[in-house]
């Protein structure tokens, strides 16, 4: 997609103006494994742009930390005891929250209705590229900043 400000020259701001902040996507992580929700706060944390706000490991902790919290982005277990994370995604989007939730698990999960969840990623395949190509794509107009 063309920048629409391309080839012009950068505004200029006044004498002692500062540029405004961008805003950090900020991210809850879910997962009922302390050693997955670890992993998640290195790769959130090396994740430029990325802030992670808070991390649950059952799905009624996740829905009381989303509506706190308001995070952008919500990574959660598929597999969790009680309720999963298809449920707490189901869950999540009935209360209307505005998050992008991003299921995830190590296997290849059932179909999910697409008003729940943005996308599902095998932990595995997480990176700080697929992190911020999840972000890119699903985002819709909730940009930070």
């Amino acid at each position: 997609m063309a920048d629409a400000t391309a080839g012009t020259a950068p505004a200029r701001l006044a004498a002692g103006e500062e540029a405004p902040a961008t805003r950090a996507v900020t991210v809850l992580a879910v997962d009922d494994q302390p050693v997955f929700l670890r992993a998640a706060y290195e790769l959130i944390a090396a994740t430029p742009g990325f802030e992670q706000v808070g991390q649950a490991t059952s799905g009624p902790e996740a829905l009381q930390m989303a509506a706190a919290l308001e995070p952008d982005l919500v990574l959660l277990d598929v597999r969790m005891p009680g309720m999963d994370g298809i449920e707490t995604a189901r869950r999540l989007a009935d209360a209307g929250g505005t998050a992008v939730v991003v299921l995830i698990s190590l296997e290849a999960v059932p179909d999910v209705p697409a008003a729940s969840v943005a996308a599902h990623v095998r932990k595995q395949d997480l990176s700080v590229r697929t992190l911020q190509d999840l972000w890119t794509a699903h985002s819709s107009g909730r940009a930070a900043g």
